[in-house]
């Protein structure tokens, strides 16, 4: 019997090892130059040989995208059971999806995606009549990379305004319908970014942008000063007010928004994304003065709520979890301001229908939620289904219902309706989906953070029946920055993955909210380490547990998760098999000179500041610590053309200096989508194409294959 199982052993591994050996990468990369550019930091020189790749306008730079590409389709078309995997995702994606529906004058309003149209369609319907199309984005161009980017209904909801992204790209355009005739209105509005749209009335609308770069690049160019304007109907962009920012009162993020009782506009000002200032101007006073509520950018406040002249403000001024407090609207100043709701040991958010308020605490990465009167008395907890992500609660003042979703990595995402009176729930629509909960299983461990001891939770998913023999193929995905938590979701892509024997596990990494500002705060600037710490640490967590091994351990993130891929990849490349930084902030030193990457500074800091915070990002900058002579994992870079958020230059130069470096015929290509952005409005074509290639090439390079 031993000899047989020794043998059987053997195979498998040289099975594997000739699978690995056809997964090996045996061409040539395009050629990429590398000049002599050098910067000087606080007098030490810093070479960046790939700096003409952020010329993202070049033929040159177009030339060598269209290059990489061809390597990378290429060398995805060899493997053998990719057209498998994309057959199965479709039929798994092909499932009516909808969202929660929402009330806006004599009409509910929905979205719903019929399986795999590219864009999700706006429908509406009058009491229990039979639905029409509102909004159909999938017209909006021929190939579905027109996306609708968000939609404010006035508060008659007899007209409304919505954005549109073309290409995936965060400039907008703006669009405004008289809504029972769905008659276009000649107010279209250009050039709007990191806005929403907040009606005054059926006067006109509130919305925030910047200047266009005049130099180089609009998709990458420096935005600097947000502004916040007022459009009045029928008249001109080019005549539309400015309320607040620009050069007078310059900041980098600028929004605003009118109360529901059409009393106040609310304006949040921040150079940051972390920390804002708060202003509030009466709406029933022509010409009234807009009074400053808290200035200063040390902490964050929203005024979620206004009610008889009461404010209700959400804050974590000297409550790092955050509470609620409220204040008499002529007198709004700190000083005044008396505590309604006291922080708890768990973050909260809220979310106001009914006249309640509904907060959701985040306990341990999972969804607890309470409703509260406005005396902030707590009324009941509402009973969720189980132990995951619950979203919505919002609605008006005069709604007697709402509707809520909840999911989790083995609860396809369901609406349910709630009586708010009652506390009663129950199913609206369900999933589609065809899955079985019972066949999977999701569990939280809590595992140790090296060097400093911390404790960090994270939740592994896999199909019941999983032995624990070290060679399971695992993904394991993370963020930890911006205050962002990840919370408990059902993906359809994972689901490919998991059923094919594959484990998904998602750590919840300093950096991120999970835990509060101070959790947040121990994963900034000179302590970013730490998050990848976290990182590395949950990657030996699974290999020490026997859930797989370093042959079989691929990680992935995106945005402020390409970096954590990018430094644990460069840190600890012996450790990882696949890698996935996906449109990564890859260059630590030059972040902030293109489009707002200025306002990320509150997380990272940046190289101009100090001698030591340049050292310190030096230290981990991912594209500055690819070392030649070393045996990187096989690593797919995936960004965009479009992506005016996170430019494309960080990806191309990380992926040039992996490709000069590596010292192993394991991969490191780059896959660059055209026509999208830095993921949000991607079409339901695009996504398959993009998980498909995700998971051929984390198996092939594992030496596995498709069933």
């Amino acid at each position: 019997m031993r000899k047989v199982t020794v043998c059987t052993l053997l195979l498998v591994s040289a099975m594997n090892m000739y699978a690995q050996d056809n997964a090996a990468f045996k061409g040539k990369y395009p050629e990429t130059k590398k000049s002599a550019h050098e910067d000087v930091y606080f007098s030490t020189k810093v070479s960046d040989p790939y700096r003409w790749l952020e010329d993202d306008l070049s033929a040159e730079t177009g030339d060598w995208v269209q290059q990489q590409n061809k390597v990378t389709q290429d060398y995805l078309a060899r493997i053998p059971f990719r057209d498998a995997i994309k057959k199965r995702l479709t039929e798994l994606w092909n499932y009516e999806k909808y969202s929660a529906p929402f009330k806006e004058g004599g009409y509910t309003y929905f979205y719903k995606n019929d399986g795999l149209q590219n864009q999700y369609v706006l429908y509406r319907q009058k009491g229990n009549g039979q639905p029409e199309v509102f909004l159909d984005p999938n017209k909006f161009s021929k190939d579905g990379t027109t996306s609708l980017a968000g939609i404010d209904f006035s508060k008659d909801g007899s007209l409304c305004a919505f954005q549109i992204s073309e290409g995936g790209s965060d400039w907008r355009k703006v669009i405004v319908l008289e809504t029972e005739t769905k008659r276009m209105l000649d107010d279209t509005l250009v050039d709007v970014k990191f806005s929403g749209l907040s009606w005054k009335g059926n006067e006109g609308f509130y919305y925030s942008s910047y200047d266009k770069p005049k130099e180089g690049s609009q998709l990458s160019g420096k935005t600097q000063h947000h502004k916040l304007y007022f459009h009045k109907l029928g008249t001109a962009q080019g005549a539309d007010k400015l309320i607040f920012g620009g050069t007078e009162t310059p900041r980098r993020y600028v929004g605003g928004h009118v109360t529901e009782d059409q009393e106040f506009l609310v304006i949040s000002a921040a150079n940051a994304t972390y920390g804002n200032e708060l202003y509030l101007q009466s709406l029933k006073e022509k010409n009234a003065p807009i009074v400053p509520v808290v200035t200063g950018f040390e902490w964050e406040h929203d005024i979620v709520y206004s009610e008889n002249g009461k404010l209700f403000i959400l804050t974590n001024a000297d409550a790092p979890n955050r509470k609620i407090v409220v204040t008499d609207a002529q007198h709004p100043g700190m000083e005044n301001w008396k505590g309604l709701i006291p922080q708890s040991k768990y973050p909260m958010t809220v979310a106001t229908c009914g006249g309640k308020l509904f907060i959701t605490y985040l306990k341990d990465a999972v969804s607890e939620v309470r409703q509260y009167n406005l005396q902030g008395q707590e009324e009941r907890v509402i009973q969720l289904p189980g132990l995951g992500t619950a979203g919505g609660f919002g609605g008006k003042k005069e709604d007697k219902e709402l509707y809520y979703s909840f999911t989790s990595y083995i609860y396809p995402p369901t609406i349910f309706k709630y009586d708010i009176p009652t506390g009663k729930s129950e199913v609206y629509k369900k999933s589609g989906v065809n899955f079985d909960p019972e066949q999977y299983e999701s569990k939280q461990v809590f595992y140790t953070s090296y060097p400093d001891g911390t404790a960090v939770p994270m939740i592994i998913t896999y199909k019941k029946g999983l032995k624990l023999t070290g060679e399971n193929p695992v993904l394991l995905y993370g963020y930890g920055g911006f205050n962002v938590n990840l919370t408990p979701s059902f993906s359809v892509s994972n689901l490919v993955f998991m059923e094919n024997g594959g484990v998904y596990a998602v750590a919840n990494l300093r950096g991120g909210g999970e835990y509060g500002d101070e959790w947040h705060n121990a994963g900034t600037k000179m302590q970013k380490q730490n998050v990848f710490d976290d990182f590395i640490s949950a990657a030996q967590y699974l290999i020490e547990e026997k859930y797989t091994s370093s042959n079989y351990l691929a990680i992935a993130g995106g945005s402020n998760g390409g970096l954590l891929v990018g430094a644990c990849m460069t840190q600890r490349p012996e450790l990882f098999k696949v890698c996935f930084p996906a449109v990564g902030v890859l260059d630590m030193l030059r972040y902030h000179k293109f489009t707002a990457g200025a306002g990320w500074a509150y997380d990272y800091g940046t190289a101009d500041e100090s001698e030591d915070m340049f050292k310190y990002l030096l230290k981990y900058s991912p594209v500055h610590n690819v070392k030649e002579g070393t045996c990187y994992p096989a690593t797919m870079v995936t960004t965009a053309d479009h992506d005016d958020r996170v430019v494309p230059a960080h990806s191309f130069k990380f992926a040039a200096a992996l490709q000069a470096a590596q010292s192993c015929e394991k991969p490191t290509l780059i896959r660059i989508e055209t026509k999208a952005g830095h993921g949000a409005g991607k079409p339901t074509s695009m996504i398959i194409q993009e998980q498909t290639d995700k998971w051929a090439f984390l198996l092939f390079n594992m030496g596995l294959s498709y069933k």
